[in-house]
């Protein structure tokens, strides 16, 4: 006879849990609050669903700056190419993409969900909607059930708490997963938001908003210059700053600078260098020789920037092109090579795509995810103190974490 089993939460580390219990013959039931599974799952990787990354252990491991060593476990039971597996056996084809990311083939994350519902019903898991837990009962420290808001008491044996983290709370994570943890003496890591757009001081991006920029390189600096972070790839200007891939990921290594007291440089032109740059300016300059300057920028920027970057190089706008000198040529050079923003903040955590913070990994067993001050309380998800790189990571250490709390408890 097997155990009665509670999960809290249907994301993906809860479903991973839960469908796993029941595979083994636990009596579980399922309480999520949304009126339906996966809520964040339907818009991650822009309602595409990056599932994995395709890389090996170590690779996941580099990938997750938030205590990363504490996944080995999870990660060697139930690995990402397990996770394909699983996937393929339900049905749902996957693709990789560029830096190994793993999606479906139909590129709809409604997909992924429906191959969990599956996967739920296959195991004959007992899910229930629109249902949220209140608190979880525990009698020395040990987990005797859960209260569900309207009241309703519920005994169990066992509870994997999966309800993620304080990002994104439209999807129902709202950071109440924490006060339940909390109140069975758990210590909460101060949460903050990672993968998260970024405040710039400078007032002219506001005229570059929703300028989204492909094949640029960028770079963060300390204070004192140091070099932090540097990507490639594409980004996109706010009314309040900077977002967009290679900006979220750069997110996650200044969260420590708490988003403050640092620089960001743009190379606008990577594929070349200075004297190259000053090459090709030079030829356009010849071109447009009779123009003014203002108007000299067509062929190599997008029509939005010219007039800030005008602005920023300091050369007059109405000069024309054939008056320009050598000197004010150069400047322009290395400002398109080093187009710098002061960053002063990020947005608010209910912004961010993952929490950083949590439930402290030094109070879970790694090897089962169960918690070491209660004993029959269980951890999956974001909820746990981890947080990788955009890339699929995030996802795969929900369903790793799932996976290995659904076959321990």
């Amino acid at each position: 006879m097997g155990k009665k089993v509670v999960v809290i939460g249907a994301g993906p580390g809860g479903i991973m849990a839960a469908g796993k219990a029941a595979e083994r013959g636990h009596n579980v039931t399922l309480f999520e609050k949304n009126d339906r599974i996966g809520k964040k799952i339907l818009i991650s990787g822009k309602g595409r669903c990056n599932i994995t990354n395709n890389t090996d252990i170590e690779g996941l491991i580099e990938n997750i700056p938030g205590n990363g060593n504490f996944l080995y476990s999870a990660f060697y039971t139930f690995s990402n190419h397990d996770l394909i597996e699983f996937f393929e056996q339900y049905g749902l084809k996957t693709k990789v993409e560029r830096g190994g990311r793993v999606f479906p083939v139909s590129d709809d994350a409604k997909d992924v969900n429906n191959a969990l519902l599956k996967f739920l019903n296959k195991a004959k898991v007992n899910l229930r909607l629109n249902s949220p837990v209140q608190e979880i009962k525990a009698k020395n420290n040990t987990v005797t059930g859960v209260v569900l808001k309207d009241g309703t008491e519920v005994p169990c044996d066992a509870v994997v708490l999966a309800t993620g983290g304080a990002s994104y709370p439209g999807t129902g994570s709202t950071g109440d997963g924490y006060v339940m943890a909390k109140k069975l003496g758990h210590t909460i890591v101060d949460l903050k938001p990672s993968l998260v757009p970024l405040l710039a001081e400078e007032e002219w991006v506001k005229e570059l908003q929703g300028l989204s920029l492909k094949n640029v390189s960028i770079t963060i600096l300390s204070k004192a210059g140091k070099k932090i972070y540097t990507d490639f790839g594409e980004m996109l200007f706010t009314h309040f700053g900077v977002s967009g891939p290679i900006i979220l990921s750069a997110s996650r290594h200044i969260l420590d600078y708490d988003y403050k007291n640092v620089k960001l440089v743009i190379d606008l032109k990577p594929a070349l260098s200075e004297e190259k740059l000053d090459e090709r300016i030079l030829r356009d300059f010849e071109k447009y020789s009779r123009k003014q300057y203002k108007n000299s920028l067509d062929d190599l920027l997008p029509k939005k920037m010219i007039p800030v970057i005008v602005k920023l190089s300091g050369i007059e706008p109405e000069k024309f092109v054939n008056q320009i000198k050598k000197e004010e040529r150069r400047a322009l050079v290395r400002l398109l090579k080093n187009l710098t923003l002061n960053i002063n903040g990020s947005r608010p955590i209910k912004e961010a795509i993952v929490t950083a913070g949590g439930v402290s990994t030094d109070e879970i067993n790694p090897s089962t995810m169960e918690s070491k001050l209660v004993k029959g309380l269980y951890f999956a998800g974001e909820i746990i103190d981890v947080d990788g790189y955009t890339g699929g990571f995030n996802l795969t250490i929900a369903f790793s974490t799932g996976y290995l709390a659904g076959v321990s408890c």
